[in-house]
């Protein structure tokens, strides 16, 4: 670390450090637990900017060593949202750093393949799928993971080093548990086979579910076993598809190093079984999945499919579903009347107006009314989330700004 290096970060740590000791972040967490805990005040918003090309320049960036730029533009991203964004973000008074995981294969060839788009963008990909019939589940191994000590270790102490007296350093857990099966399932055996498996090869279709299923949960019982599993509510960990995990409804006392699966959120989803019908659903994909969150404290379940035609089924077998994801191919009056108060109602909006040439501010204002013409009643968040590329940052604020004199907070 070089002596810019070092006094950017630090001034970056300043920055962190007064934005956090506003007393508007102790309220904005304040609300988003009692969200979390069923109680919520109001609704709650948050503009996802983790994914936003560009959000940061690079040209801004002054570190080059890799893991002091990666800890720079994570600095800046969360600086600049809680400087301009004006939604309920809640800086932490700390910075966080995760034990570093190497993750193994799964015994075949996975890999994706990226298409460079006509600014550089490589949001666009494919998988090779390397199970292409039943024989090939065969391949499949059983995976071990190792945690890299040492060198999480050395990034803790030099960061620490470096402005651990102005911002706290932490060294918690593993940042966001994702236990979403299909993802997998589709990465191997590709759509065509997800689909046509439910008829031809419904026993194929179980034993790789069988294998995946068992995959995860060796990984979460290792984390758990290893002392690398951290709280994701407590702090401003987000849960899910970009929601905080605020709640007192998890252990607040456990000693750090000795936390549960039971004592944290999951997140569960099931894009990839959007086009099946939720009776095959229920056969072949939800025993599995409500098997692995049976061990998980809290569930965020959803992210883009629409659930409202499923949602009985889901909710049968995985009861601890705290908050769900309302998605813009979701009916949103069935699954108000379906949540009520029992649930968190996790709104995102069509990434599309905003992200336009010119916004589409008409479309994005009915949006918000009809979500909060069914869902006033609900405990409400909007999450804007998935939008990857915007011209004018400041689009942003104008959103939040919107959804806040529409619902009138």
């Amino acid at each position: 670390m070089n002596t810019n290096e070092r006094q950017q970060l630090r001034k970056l740590a300043s920055a962190w450090m007064e934005l956090a000791s506003q007393p508007i972040m102790s309220e904005r967490r304040r609300l988003w637990t009692a969200l979390h805990d069923l109680r919520g005040e109001r609704p709650m918003v948050l503009f996802e900017t983790a994914l936003l090309e560009n959000y940061i320049e690079s040209s801004e960036l002054i570190c080059q060593q890799p893991f002091l730029r990666s800890i720079e533009l994570r600095m800046r991203r969360m600086i600049r949202h809680a400087e301009e964004v004006g939604d309920d973000i809640a800086v932490p008074a700390f910075f966080r750093v995760y034990w570093e995981i190497n993750w193994p294969d799964f015994g075949v060839p996975l890999y994706a393949d990226h298409a460079t788009d006509g600014t550089g963008g490589e949001i666009g990909y494919i998988y090779n799928h390397p199970v292409k019939t039943p024989a090939d589940i065969d391949k499949l191994h059983r995976r071990s993971w190792l945690v890299d000590r040492a060198s999480t270790l050395a990034h803790y102490g030099q960061l620490q080093d470096c402005f651990g007296d102005i911002l706290p350093v932490v060294l918690h857990g593993t940042g966001g548990l994702f236990a979403g099966l299909t993802q997998d399932l589709f990465k191997l055996i590709g759509n065509d086979n997800l689909l046509a498996w439910t008829y031809d090869e419904p026993d194929s279709l179980h034993r790789i579910m069988r294998y995946l299923t068992d995959d995860r949960l060796a990984y979460f019982d290792w984390l758990e076993s290893e002392a690398l599993l951290g709280f994701n509510h407590t702090g401003w960990e987000l849960v899910g598809s970009g929601s905080p995990g605020c709640t007192t409804s998890l252990p607040q006392d456990v000693d750090s190093a000795k936390v549960r699966q039971r004592d944290v959120w999951i997140w569960m989803e099931s894009q990839e079984t959007t086009m099946i019908s939720p009776g095959m659903f229920a056969q072949f994909f939800l025993p599995y999945m409500a098997e692995l969150c049976s061990r998980f404290g809290l569930i965020y379940y959803g992210c883009c499919e629409p659930v409202h035609d499923r949602w009985d089924l889901i909710k049968s077998q995985i009861p601890h579903i705290r908050s769900v994801s309302i998605s813009p191919w979701c009916d949103k009056n069935i699954m108000a009347e379906k949540l009520g108060r029992t649930g968190v109602f996790s709104r995102k909006p069509r990434p599309w107006p905003i992200s336009e040439t010119v916004p589409d501010w008409d479309a994005l204002q009915q949006d918000i009314d009809e979500t909060y013409d069914a869902a006033r009643d609900c405990n409400l968040e909007f999450i804007y989330r998935d939008v990857y590329r915007i011209a004018d940052r400041h689009r942003l604020r104008t959103w939040t700004d919107l959804v806040r004199s529409r619902v009138g907070i």
